[in-house]
Order: structure tokens, then C-alpha cells, then sequence
């Protein structure tokens, strides 16, 4: 006899949304915090072992993030990831086919504050990526820092995602059989930035080493565009000059992480707070740009194709703005 459950309540399901959306920003925050002091504490407790016991197979292990993490579906298909697509809702929408025969290199803009559109499109299946590209494997690149902090590393790599160096790339991009996907959100922590309302100033202008690595590799540059992304928070003013992003961009240097001081809604109230804003994210995956390999590409051949992919970027946005009430008369800036 089939079991059939009654929906949930609407009440119900925007709590849980809410809930998913909590626990990510708390993750995004805290977390790296509390598995450092968690690791730490342990170690003055009778469970002491414990650590112990997990830093011996942390040095054993610590080459994973380099070679392509260690996927754990379960985690990649929890319901906490769609009642966290539902909440804003997030959208992916592919334009063209991929080859599951072939590598690709899909460059994410823009990078946003919390780059949800990234994480929740290639850092786990609520929005169906394995459904929509079939025989594709999705890997998210994601700061070397974070994976250098206990338990937390073993967390992201669990959704994919893997560690932002050279070498990384490489092994992601050099499956013989291909069926790799390696996103790059290229913007990175300083881009988040420029990340409020209305924004479409892109870090991109003199960022090349994600095409040089393409050339390289011999693998097609996908662009891909979040429309919405830079929606979800209000930031402080922060214009360059300013003494606030002067501060921003030395931690930066320092730190490696950039530190936007956005706002949005609070959890029961929608006048100031930390959850983001209930704004569509709709990512839009473009169509694969062929790339030559070369071994050792000159400047002028990177040059050549980080300008054709700056020019697909561009046509990809113009062409689905309109749809995602983008005004008529906002275009990319390359900065």
C-alpha cells in the first residue's frame, strides 16, 4: 500500500527555508570558528583522543583537497539544500549541451556576498545539476584557507567542492575520460566588494589566470551569470578611496578573505538583520567557448581568448537580462 504524506504547511515551509538559509549564513560566519575551537577544546577533555586521533588522519588525508575532494551524495542531496533553494528560490537554466566526453571550465559571476548561487548550483543537486547535465561532475573551487581548518574541510569537500590552487585545477581538468566541470567564481573575495543592488561591476578585466589554465588544459571556458546574486544584501558605502575599503582591502591582503559589511532582514523581523533578502537567483549557464591547447600560451593568445570570453560573457547577459527585469539600460563593467 503506497503512503502518500499531506504537504507541508506554508507557515511551516518558509520557517524550514528560513531555517536552511540561517544555518548557511551561521556556516559562512562561524563555522571555521567554532570547528577550530571545537578541535582544540577537545583537546582538554577526557575525549582528547579524539583529536588526536583526527589530526593524524588529517596528515594523511591532506592532499584531498587537491585532488578532487571526496563527494559524499548523501550530503550533496540533503533537504536542507532545496528548503534553501526554495527560500530565495535559486534557478539553474542551461543554454546549451555539454559534452560528458569532455572536461569544462565554467567561470561563475558574479561573486556576490555569499556567493549562494555558486554553492547551491554546483555545491549540491537542490537545483538537479546531475538531471540538467547528465554524465557532467560538478566541482566548486573554493579558498585554500578554508581547507586548512578541522572538520570544516571535510564539510566542503563533502558537496564537491575543492581547494583554489594550480595543481587542483589541473587534476580536475586532466580526466582522461572526461565529465568534469570545474567552476571558478573568478571575481573572488574582493569582487563581494562591489556585491549590492543593482551592481554590474565585474572583477574581471585583468584576471586571466582561469583562461591561461583553459588554454593549457585544452578545455572550453563555459561562461555562467547569476542574475540576482548581487540582490540579496545591502552593503555599507564602500567606494573606492574611502577609508572603510582601504581597511577592507588590507585585511584582505592580510587575511585572503574580503570583509563586505552587508545587511539585510532579520528572521522575524524584515527591518535589519543578517538573512538575506527573498530575491530569485536565476544562474544562466552558457554555451562552451572551444579553446586550442598550448602548453606554454604567449600573453597574446591568453589575451585573445580572455577577450573572447569577456565578449560571450557580455552577449549572454544582454541576451537574458530582460527576462530577470535587468533595466534595458544596465550592461557588464569590466573592472
Amino acid at each position: 500500500m503506497k503512503i502518500e504524506f499531506a504537504p507541508l504547511s506554508l507557515p511551516l515551509q518558509r520557517r524550514l527555508q528560513t531555517a536552511a538559509v540561517v544555518q548557511w549564513v551561521f556556516s559562512f560566519l562561524c563555522l571555521a570558528q567554532c570547528c577550530t575551537a571545537a578541535f582544540i577544546g577537545l583537546l582538554f577533555t577526557r575525549f582528547w583522543l579524539l583529536s588526536v586521533l583526527y589530526a593524524a588522519w588529517w596528515f594523511v588525508d591532506r592532499e584531498a583537497p587537491l585532488r578532487g575532494g571526496r563527494r559524499i551524495h548523501m550530503v550533496r542531496n540533503s533537504a536542507v539544500w532545496r528548503h534553501m533553494r526554495d527560500f530565495f528560490p535559486v534557478t539553474l537554466v542551461k543554454t546549451a549541451e555539454l559534452d560528458p566526453r569532455q572536461n569544462y571550465l565554467v567561470g561563475f559571476h558574479p561573486h556576490g556576498v555569499l556567493a549562494v548561487g555558486a554553492f547551491i548550483n554546483f555545491g549540491t543537486e537542490a537545483t538537479g545539476f546531475s538531471t540538467i547535465f547528465p554524465g557532467i561532475t560538478p566541482h566548486l573551487m573554493m579558498l585554500s584557507l578554508w581547507f586548512r581548518v578541522p572538520f570544516l574541510r571535510d564539510y566542503l569537500m563533502s558537496g564537491g567542492l575543492v581547494s583554489s590552487d594550480k595543481e587542483s585545477a589541473y587534476h580536475v581538468l586532466q580526466r582522461p575520460e572526461g565529465g568534469n566541470l570545474l567552476a571558478i567564481i573568478v571575481g573572488g573575495a574582493q569582487e563581494a566588494l562591489d556585491a549590492r543592488p543593482g551592481s554590474c561591476t565585474l572583477l574581471l578585466k585583468n584576471r586571466k589566470g582561469f583562461v591561461r589554465v583553459a588554454i593549457e588544459q585544452g578545455t572550453p571556458l563555459v561562461p555562467a551569470f547569476s542574475f540576482g546574486e548581487n540582490e540579496l544584501f545591502d552593503q555599507v558605502s564602500n567606494p573606492k578611496g574611502s577609508w572603510l575599503r582601504w581597511i577592507q582591502h588590507r585585511l584582505q591582503q592580510i587575511m585572503g578573505i574580503s570583509l563586505p559589511l552587508f545587511h539585510a532582514r532579520g528572521i522575524f523581523q524584515y527591518s535589519f538583520g543578517l538573512v538575506p533578502y527573498r530575491r530569485p537567483i536565476n544562474t544562466v549557464i552558457g554555451k562552451p567557448i572551444p579553446v586550442l591547447k598550448k602548453h606554454k600560451p604567449t600573453e597574446e593568445e591568453v589575451d585573445r581568448v580572455h577577450q573572447k570570453y569577456l565578449e560571450e560573457l557580455s552577449k549572454l547577459f544582454e541576451e537574458h537580462k530582460a527576462k530577470y527585469n535587468v533595466p534595458e539600460d544596465s550592461h557588464l563593467e569590466f573592472i
